[in-house]
């Protein structure tokens, strides 16, 4: 753990974000190595840029659309940018983004979590079906109380309205709830609601300069339980 021990007090519940907290957004790319070849990092990378940026602008715009079309739209971008046409590969992509891998640690830490009486639960800018697909793939949904899709509120992360899903849903007051995500703007954004947030750093990044600080940075979600007090 960085940033010196924290103690995280009276959790009833952790909340997860799901993309790059709990799923690996860079398998997919990484499963089609063999036509991306040294365009792999660099999809990745252009892919997640603008499906974040699409999530951003249309909140702002007042057009939401499911995230699986954002996806798609930025995926669609990526690929334009890096001049990438290879026949089929567009949609081995899309079914491989609904079949994310989890990150080794996570199994274990939810099954502790539950083991330890605590509520668990998925907030996520995805669509429903996206969701559900990538847990069942991961065989995590037996250690899952929730799992939640801004699909309900019809706006993206870090609209308080998504957060509040998870308060509503779980039936846990803002303050008990510990909040994890590996997006820094993500974090800052349920910290500011009020969630007792641990921002998990797996790409070694700076904080953001954004109103709502995080207690705990963590490089992997391991490193979780040890800040959890009863």
């Amino acid at each position: 753990m960085t940033g010196g021990p924290v103690e995280l007090r009276d959790i009833g519940a952790c909340v997860f974000d799901a993309y790059g907290t709990l799923f690996d957004i860079g398998a997919a790319a990484a499963k089609c190595h063999d036509i991306l070849g040294d365009k792999t990092d660099a999809l990745t990378d252009i892919w997640r840029s603008k499906q974040l940026t699409y999530t951003w602008l249309r909140s702002l715009m007042g057009d939401y659309v499911g995230f699986n079309q954002v996806t798609a739209d930025a995926l669609d971008f990526a690929l334009e940018t890096l001049a990438i046409d290879e026949a089929g590969l567009r949609d081995k992509l899309l079914v491989l983004y609904d079949e994310l891998d989890a990150y080794p640690e996570v199994p274990g830490v939810l099954r502790d979590l539950k083991a330890a009486g605590r509520y668990t639960a998925i907030l996520s800018n995805g669509v429903p079906g996206m969701l559900q697909s990538a847990v069942a793939h991961a065989g995590i949904g037996d250690d899952l109380d929730a799992v939640l899709s801004v699909e309900a509120v019809g706006i993206y992360k870090p609209h308080p309205s998504v957060y509040q899903l998870a308060v509503e849903e779980l039936g846990v007051a803002p303050e008990r709830i510990c909040f994890l995500s590996s997006n820094a703007w993500d974090a800052a954004g349920a910290a500011h609601f009020g969630f007792q947030v641990v921002w998990v750093n797996r790409f070694g990044q700076k904080p953001e300069r954004l109103p709502g600080k995080p207690m705990a940075e963590i490089t992997n979600l391991a490193e979780l339980l040890p800040l959890l007090s009863a």
